[in-house]
C-alpha cells in the first residue's frame, strides 16, 4: 500500500470482519459450525449469509430458544478472539487515511461483545460506531448512524470499504460510494493459509466469481483487499472531480 495520503473525503467507512481483521470473514460461519456440528455445508454457507440471529435460527431450522441463543453467543466471542488478527498493514493504512483526517469508522453485525473483541488489534484513530435500533443490513440506518458519530452531516464524499455484500447493498442504500473486497471476505471465505494454499488458477478463479458479483451488486469498485486501496481511493476521486455521483 503506497504512503500516499487519500483525496479530500469526507468521511470513510469499514466493514470488521473480512475487511479490517479476519480475512475470509470465518468468525460466524466458524462459530455456527461448532454450535451445530451436524449442520451442511450448503445450509451452513446459507446461514452465514445472513445477520447474525437469523443465521442461527435458518441453521437450526426454528427460532432459538435463550439457552441456545447464548450459547451461540459464547461461541460467537471465542470465534472472534481466534480471528482478531488484522488483514492489512494497519500502520500503512493510518498513513493512508492522514494520521484520522479523514474521520473513520467501523460498521458490524455481530453481537457488541464480539465485534469489539474482532477490533482489538485495531489503532484508537479507527474507532467502532454505535448501532442504537438500526434495521439490520441492507437499511441504511447503521450507515447513516456511523456518520452521524463521526459528525458527518452531508453525503457527499462518505465512502464505505466492504467484503460483506448486505453492507455494501446498505451503503449504496445510504447514497455513498461503495468499494468491495473481493478475496478477503465471505465470498471466498478462507482463512489466509487457505487462500495461499490454492492453485493459482483456482484463485482466480473465486476472486473472478466474487469481484462479479459485487459489481452486480453494484460497487462502484471491487479490489481484493484493503492493501490495494491506495489506488481505488484515487480512481474514485478522479470520478467524483468529472462530476460521478454515487
Amino acid at each position: 500500500m503506497p504512503r500516499s495520503q487519500p483525496p479530500a473525503f469526507t468521511a470513510i467507512l469499514f466493514g470488521l470482519s473480512g475487511c479490517l481483521v479476519d480475512f475470509g470473514a470465518r468468525t460466524l460461519p466458524l462459530a455456527l459450525s461448532r454450535l451445530l456440528p451436524d449442520l451442511s455445508a450448503t445450509r451452513l454457507a446459507e446461514a452465514a449469509a445472513l445477520p447474525p440471529r437469523a443465521a442461527l435460527d435458518y441453521a437450526l431450522g426454528s427460532p432459538a430458544g435463550e439457552e441456545m441463543l447464548q450459547a451461540f453467543q459464547q461461541q460467537l466471542l471465542d470465534a472472534a478472539g481466534e480471528h482478531a488478527e488484522a488483514v492489512t498493514d494497519l500502520e500503512e493504512l493510518g498513513n493512508l487515511m492522514g494520521g484520522a483526517q479523514v474521520p473513520c469508522a467501523w460498521l458490524d453485525e455481530l453481537p457488541a461483545s464480539a465485534s469489539w473483541r474482532l477490533a482489538t488489534p485495531l489503532p484508537a484513530w479507527l474507532g467502532g460506531s454505535e448501532i442504537n435500533g438500526a434495521r439490520p443490513w441492507p437499511a441504511p440506518d447503521s450507515c447513516w448512524q456511523a456518520l452521524a458519530g463521526l459528525g458527518v452531516s452531508r453525503l457527499e464524499g462518505c465512502v464505505l470499504i466492504s467484503a460483506n455484500p448486505r453492507l455494501l447493498q446498505a451503503g449504496l442504500n445510504a447514497g455513498l460510494w461503495t468499494i468491495g473486497l473481493a478475496a478477503s471476505g465471505p465470498l471466498c471465505g478462507l482463512a489466509p493459509a487457505d487462500w495461499r494454499a490454492l492453485e493459482g488458477s483456482e484463485r482466480d478463479r473465486l476472486r473472478a466469481a466474487a469481484t462479479l458479483k459485487l459489481y452486480r451488486l453494484g460497487a462502484h469498485s471491487v479490489i481484493d483487499h484493503l492493501g490495494e486501496l491506495a489506488p481505488c481511493l484515487a480512481d474514485l476521486a478522479y470520478r467524483c472531480e468529472k462530476g460521478e455521483r454515487p
